[in-house]
């Protein structure tokens, strides 16, 4: 450096000599003429420069760039004009740098410098770096155009190019600055050069005097997170608050986003608060990083909050915003939720994307709604984008769950001519379809089809097969089946043996069911519920009552919670060989979990509660309304107000509803308007249930003030969107969409009694 500033005056006068007795060489009499042309037209007659370009030779662009370089208008003008001719040359591209960069045009200059390192074929670099250094004092040009020009090879992960550029200008003695190290760090690890490498690289930076700035720790620290060195990065950040550089916006964002793919969705909710603390507000990206970590948690609560928060904020969501909501509340089972953002999205003139649309597709086939399931696939394909081979697997998978196997295979062909080939996932789909319609032999013909197209039928091919037989009492060719797949290196599964079981236990061969149990659990395979059901119900069906409860310990002491229809076999069971005290016992625990047995008899509930307490008058209409008995529920009710025990607001709302699910639909009114009346508030699912059967009744004069008298009683502050669903809905016509958000509002805390209770367990 000392050595360059003691030669500078001689080498300046030296070089500017050379420069100009090289370009006068360049130029000729006629070139000095046609660049005066040149630029009286670049300054009058622009449209009539076209007619000297096959007359402009390097040398006179070289001219021209020197006499102009003091007026930016007309050197713009003029390499807007001349840069894609072939007489602006290496050197012309070379003197246009050093003009830009001294008027501070870097991004013009960026891109001419671009140009420049890729279309020039040295290995090292030399050869740019050359002309520029020998052209620097023609133009009093600074560093700022080496730094350039590392940023452009970098930019191209010309890495080696750009190290060899750093360290020519050192040895002339010229100082770059941070940018240029900035940008070949950011190069390295985009180019997965070795983390060694990139540390050296960083410590010569360091001892060479540069100073790291905010945007040299963001690259430092993303890069090591992307290379999942974690606590290196970490490191970068503990050192950047050392060294008292406060960090910003990007520095953030990176840091939530490395915690969000972790799955460290606290500390990124965490550092997302932290934020304004230290003086930042968070962006649009700050909110979809965490937005997404949240779904991706099943979070949809928290994340709707930072979604609402982001607008309050003046933040607007963009497509990925809504793209990532709609996910996540399809995932979650929430389609009306995914319904609304998806109308907000596209009234805000945003559209979504492939994955979205799939997802949708996806819920409303869960739903059972096929045409709106079609109406989203060709809505997507109205708005341009082009279905993936989940969208077209999705749809064969709702046709098929349902038997509609036509328009299974209508879509299967489409998928073909679209170019994709059915994975294993669309052809389980189709088997699983054709076993819904008994046709197992066509099943299996997807099977030998896809081993004679060289496809290997996996687990799920096999056990939907098996199950399929099972349920069509062959239990022969099941087993055939499971012997084939363990031959074919293909192990069964939990689900494939309790279908075999389960087929086995309706032949009531019992002793070959419980020899297949033991096997599982040779094979290491744990039963689930379903396999211990079914084994309690054979036993109670043999009047085995004691290996029954036996099992149901087992499961129990297993760590599988006995579900309703565990308890019902077994106290149906219980209660045919007179042993009502574990009946009751198991009746009444399934009372206290809002669950009734389903296949236990009027006469056996009648049996068990017949003396109990008249307090256990609330659990016996409860049975009785599952059961649909509504007589025996009436009696109850008229019994005791006869005995001047006035029922309570659960009895009213239990029978009001037990009259809606058998249609009743006068009578659950009427009491409906008693349960008002009183004083009471009805129940969510007891209103649901009303506008259910008022809808199908045509009774929409009385279904209108149900639903206003319901929204009425909804906190408006904190159901404004789920009312305005309500509203749309009632108006539309979708009766059913209305009563599934008032099951949300009730299940949120939006409408009163909306959080359980005796009435939900009667839907």
């Amino acid at each position: 450096m000392s050595r360059l500033r003691l030669l500078k005056p001689y080498y300046r006068s030296r070089l500017l000599f050379v420069k100009e007795s090289t370009f006068s060489s360049f130029s000729s009499t006629s070139d000095d003429s046609l660049v005066q042309k040149a630029i009286t037209y670049l300054r009058r007659h622009p449209q009539q420069l076209d007619s000297l370009s096959s007359q402009f030779t390097p040398g006179a662009a070289s001219s021209l760039l020197i006499k102009s370089q003091f007026d930016q208008t007309l050197t713009l003008n003029f390499l807007k004009w001349a840069r894609n001719y072939q007489f602006f040359d290496f050197q012309c591209k070379c003197i246009a740098l050093h003009v830009l960069t001294r008027f501070k045009l870097y991004k013009t200059a960026q891109t001419i410098a671009e140009d420049l390192v890729f279309s020039v074929t040295d290995k090292t670099g030399s050869s740019i770096f050359n002309c520029l250094k020998s052209s620097y004092f023609l133009f009093n040009s600074s560093s700022a155009v080496f730094d350039l020009l590392v940023k452009s090879y970098s930019h191209l992960k010309m890495v080696n190019k750009a190290l060899n550029t750093i360290s020519l200008a050192k040895e002339y003695g010229f100082m770059l600055g941070v940018l240029s190290y900035n940008s070949v760090l950011d190069a390295m690890f985009r180019s997965r050069l070795s983390i060694n490498d990139v540390n050296a690289f960083y410590l010569e930076m360091i001892g060479s005097g540069i100073s790291p700035n905010v945007f040299t720790y963001n690259i430092m620290i993303r890069g090591f997170f992307e290379a999942g060195e974690f606590e290196k990065g970490m490191d970068f950040f503990y050192e950047m608050e050392r060294n008292g550089c406060l960090p910003n916006v990007v520095t953030f964002n990176t840091l939530i986003d490395v915690y969000g793919k972790a799955g460290r969705i606290n500390e990124a909710y965490r550092l997302l608060k932290s934020m304004p603390k230290n003086g930042l507000q968070p962006n649009l990206i700050s909110y979809n990083v965490v937005i997404n970590g949240l779904c991706r948690k099943r979070m949809m609560k928290e994340s709707i909050e930072i979604f609402e928060e982001m607008t309050r904020n003046y933040v607007v969501p963009d497509e990925t915003t809504y793209n990532t909501l709609i996910n996540g509340y399809c995932k979650d089972g929430n389609f009306h939720h995914a319904l609304y953002l998806h109308e907000e999205m596209v009234k805000h003139g945003l559209f979504p994307n492939v994955i979205t649309y799939t997802s949708l597709i996806n819920s409303m086939c869960k739903a059972n709604n096929l045409n709106r399931a079609m109406e989203f696939f060709n809505q997507m394909q109205i708005k341009g984008l082009r279905p993936n081979e989940r969208t077209y697997t999705t749809l064969i998978d709702g046709f098929s769950a349902q038997g509609f196997l036509t328009d299974a295979y209508r879509v299967l062909n489409e998928m073909i001519k679209s170019g994709f080939s059915p994975s294993i996932v669309a052809l389980n789909a189709l088997i699983n379809g054709h076993c819904i319609l008994g046709r197992i032999e066509e099943a299996q013909g997807i099977i030998r089809d896809m081993i004679n197209k060289g496809m290997t039928p996996d687990l799920v091919s096999y056990s939907t097969i098996i199950s399929g037989l099972c349920k069509n009492h062959d239990l022969e060719k099941a087993f055939q089946m499971k012997d084939e797949m363990v031959r074919n290196g293909i192990s069964p599964d939990c689900i494939t043996y309790s279908s075999l079981i389960r087929g086995l236990c309706e032949e009531q061969r019992l002793t070959e069911a419980c020899d297949l149990f033991r096997e599982m659990f040779i094979s290491g395979l744990l039963p689930d519920e379903i396999t211990y059901t079914t084994l309690i119900n054979a036993y109670c069906v043999e009047g085995d009552l004691n290996n029954a409860i036996n099992l149901y310990n087992e499961m129990i002491n297993k760590g599988f919670l006995p579900d309703v229809v565990t308890c019902s076999v077994l106290i149906s069971g219980l209660s045919k060989q007179d042993r009502t005290r574990e009946a009751k016992k198991l009746l009444f625990k399934l009372i206290h979990d809002d669950n009734v047995p389903s296949n236990v008899t009027y006469k056996t509930l009648i049996d068990i509660c017949s003396n109990v307490e008249f307090k256990s008058a609330e659990a016996l209409v409860k049975g009785f309304c599952m059961k649909g008995l509504m007589n025996e529920a009436d009696c109850v009710l008229e019994l005791m107000i006869e005995r001047k025990c006035k029922p309570n607001e659960a009895i009213y709302n239990t029978v009001t509803h037990g009259h809606c699910k058998v249609g009743n639909s006068r009578k659950a009114l009427n009491l409906y308007g008693e349960l008002v009346d009183l004083g009471f508030v009805p129940h969510a699912g007891t209103v649901v249930a009303l506008i259910k059967v008022l809808y199908k009744e045509g009774m929409s004069e009385e279904l209108s003030h149900v639903v206003r008298n319901t929204l009425r009683s909804c906190r408006v502050s904190e159901g404004e969107i789920s009312k305005t669903l309500v509203e749309i809905n009632h108006k539309e016509g979708n009766l059913d969409a209305v009563s599934v958000m008032l099951a949300e509002m009730a299940k949120n805390g939006l409408l009163p009694n909306g959080g359980g209770g005796p009435a939900c367990a009667t839907g």
